[in-house]
């Protein structure tokens, strides 16, 4: 049997009636870029994420960097955030000039943890090859908390942390979005949030995309400027921008999978259950909902010692399933230049070399599901 890690084709056999007649839709309308079907899936978004405004960009990665800068996140500055995440978080610091200042995740979430930030920014405890000075803390101008793998970071904690010390947050939603914390969305808590459509994302269009989310309608004003190239008027440029403006097409496919998330998500809850019922007798460490949050299993992430050869022998008997991440953020060679080295963030590190994540799509069959279950079983 052969499971691919998300089956998109099943994903659209169930909705193609919707998703043909979207797309019909914006052919006939000859209307391809920010039009009245952006417009709609920014209101729809904000209004799910629980906030007032919403700006679609051209991928997660330009909703980071717009926002990074719309915040006045420049050259010299720096930003906290994890270590254990998807490139594009540190990236998008870097393309402002800014540099990444990491802290270690949590053991049992992988999220970033708001102690380590606190302990950061009190200049206590840091030590390591980087000598975090009183000059480097002023610098600091934003934390961005990642929302791993559907669960959103503590944010309470975080943004009483910022607060204490007058810095933005910027929720990296990519993976997250319709995850909670004490009630709230992800995207809800900090100046704003960014979000991506990429393809594997549980809100994926037909191609990348981006949005960012928040209350503050200068904010997002500013953004929409800045992804067409720093106008408001056509061919007046009030600066520098950017061309990132998300199409029709992937709006208007976004705005049916919409619909659909919800739905989508108890599905994933309800295979994630059954895998956790499972798991722990085999010795393996299941995903950890911390309290107050509701998870959307972006990914179901387990950990053990043998990662890479229970990878390999559920590759070899048809079970895609992927590591994210391996090389933590601070090891990566375009990073050398910050000065750390291995063994700064063991946390990090630790879950680097034993994370996998498993098929948890809601089009999974029972007999996938079980088949799943058996062969992870068999391995041990």
């Amino acid at each position: 049997m052969d499971i691919p890690l998300l089956d998109l084709k099943a994903q659209y056999r169930s909705i193609k009636d919707k998703i043909d007649e979207a797309l019909t839709r914006v052919v006939e309308s000859q209307q391809f870029i920010l039009s009245r079907e952006v417009d709609g899936l920014e209101r729809e978004i904000a209004d799910y994420c629980g906030v007032s405004e919403a700006a679609g960009v051209a991928s997660g990665t330009d909703a980071l960097i717009t926002v990074l800068r719309v915040l006045g996140v420049g050259q010299g500055d720096r930003v906290i955030t994890t270590p254990f995440t998807f490139f594009a978080t540190a990236e998008a610091v870097s393309a402002l000039g800014a540099k990444p200042l990491f802290v270690d995740i949590d053991p049992e979430t992988y999220n970033i943890d708001p102690e380590k930030i606190d302990e950061l920014l009190q200049d206590t405890g840091h030590g390591g090859s980087l000598d975090f000075a009183r000059d480097k803390r002023n610098a600091v101008k934003a934390i961005i908390p990642v929302h791993l793998y559907g669960q959103c970071a503590d944010m309470s904690r975080v943004m009483e942390i910022a607060d204490r010390y007058g810095l933005k947050v910027i929720e990296d939603c990519a993976q997250a979005i319709g995850a909670s914390h004490n009630g709230s969305r992800a995207g809800s808590f900090g100046a704003a949030g960014a979000l991506s459509f990429f393809p594997s994302k549980n809100l994926g269009g037909f191609g990348d995309g981006g949005m960012v989310v928040s209350s503050d309608r200068s904010l997002i004003e500013h953004i929409k400027k800045l992804r067409v190239h720093g106008s408001r008027q056509q061919y007046i440029h009030e600066e520098i921008g950017y061309n990132s403006r998300l199409d029709s097409l992937q709006a208007a496919i976004l705005r049916v999978k919409l619909k659909e998330l919800d739905a989508w998500f108890e599905g994933r809850r309800a295979i994630a259950a059954r895998y956790d019922e499972v798991f722990p007798s085999a010795g393996i460490t299941t995903p950890k909902v911390a309290g107050g949050n509701t998870h959307t299993y972006h990914q179901y992430t387990i950990a053990v010692d043998e990662r890479d050869e229970l990878l390999r022998y559920l590759n070899d008997k048809g079970i895609a399933a992927r590591v994210y991440y391996p090389v933590p953020l601070h090891l990566q060679p375009c990073y050398r230049d910050l000065g750390y080295s291995g063994g700064e963030f063991p946390v990090s590190e630790k879950a680097a070399g034993r994370v996998l994540s498993l098929p948890v799509y809601p089009e999974l069959t029972e007999e996938q599901v079980e088949y799943i279950i058996q062969t992870v079983k068999g391995f041990y």
